[in-house]
């Protein structure tokens, strides 16, 4: 079969690779389409994302959806929970499984990812979907999964004010997720007009250039009072941080879901300090994928506007290209036919 290795930083390659061998409480799939993920990227440009580095050729692709390719749901479209927990470690029992000690990742480490023909996955982590559903929303049902578990992180409530800074694809479902939550006001940034531009398409109430100077105008727009809850989704190396902090009224709560490429970010500890700020960070999901195919399946989150561009298999390489300049909101790679 197929698949797309990474070698060493912007070096991908179209190989043969043998079939996948399926253990016992697993299915065999076929892929339909890929999402190239922010993380993706950095794997692509800088050989890793943060702690984690390339030290073997690795098949990425973690945002996915495929089709059972064996037995009686032969053809059927599935979502994919690219997380394999053990179920046995501390952290599993305690309900976190996001934290699991001997968790693996499709794309990541030692775990090959979906950009590959075929792959063979734990049936428990395979969720069978709506005729409704494309490929491409199955395979975003993963980031949607992130910003679901960022919104319980944030505890937003109806006529809360909320700021989401960074308007890639896990900001926009954010800024979707607060407006359903019932957030009264939901300030949006980013350094792309057509993502601020969608960004209000996805409920944004006010949207600012983050130039730099973003903060006074926020802070003017509230009121001067600051916002109840702000989530940073630009995974830069600290400016989407600081001013997440320093936009937060006092007693607020502050999410990082963005992941930085530098392995670090900052932010003013005295205006943080000050504000008595919660901050808190996102680590991936927990058990979001029956909620995600809910929210999609009753139109109460609309995917369709992020999915921009589409490449066959064989133009992997324009595919990682685009998402690495940031074109457009969402880039898939396209393996069904």
């Amino acid at each position: 079969m197929k698949a797309i290795r990474l070698h060493t930083i912007e070096d991908l390659r179209l190989e043969s690779i043998p079939l996948p061998r399926q253990n016992n409480n697993e299915v065999l799939l076929r892929t339909a389409s890929v999402g190239v993920c922010g993380s993706d990227v950095h794997y692509f440009l800088e050989g890793g994302t943060g702690s984690l580095q390339l030290d073997r050729p690795l098949i990425l692709g973690h945002e996915f959806s495929a089709r059972i390719d064996e037995g009686p749901m032969k053809g059927q479209l599935v979502a994919v929970d690219p997380a394999i927990h053990c179920g046995r470690c501390e952290f599993c029992l305690e309900g976190n499984p996001n934290f699991c000690t001997e968790l693996k990742f499709a794309g990541s480490e030692d775990t090959d990812g979906a950009l590959q023909q075929f792959l063979s996955w734990p049936k428990a982590a395979v969720y069978p979907l709506p005729d409704k559903f494309s490929p491409q929303e199955a395979a975003m049902l993963e980031p949607l999964g992130v910003a679901i578990h960022a919104l319980k992180l944030g505890k937003v409530f109806p006529g809360m004010n909320v700021g989401v800074f960074g308007s890639g694809p896990i900001g926009l479902l954010t800024i979707q997720m607060a407006k359903l939550a019932g957030a009264a006001i939901i300030f949006a940034t980013d350094r792309l007009e057509d993502r601020l531009k969608m960004a209000l398409e996805c409920g944004a109430t006010d949207v600012f250039l983050a130039d730099g100077n973003e903060t006074s105008p926020i802070l003017q727009a509230s009121g001067k009072r600051g916002l109840d809850v702000t989530f940073e989704a630009a995974g830069d190396d600290g400016s989407a941080v600081e001013t997440a902090i320093q936009t937060a009224k006092r007693g607020a709560t502050t999410v990082l879901i963005g992941i930085p490429s530098e392995d670090k970010t900052w932010f003013t500890a005295s205006a943080a300090r000050r504000r008595g700020i919660t901050l808190k960070l996102s680590r991936r999901m927990v058990n979001t994928y029956p909620k995600a195919i809910n929210l999609v399946s009753k139109e109460m989150i609309n995917l369709k506007p992020l999915i921009t561009h589409q490449y066959p298999l064989e133009e992997y390489l324009t595919a990682f290209t685009i998402a690495a300049k940031r074109e457009g909101i969402k880039t898939f790679i396209n393996f069904d036919s």
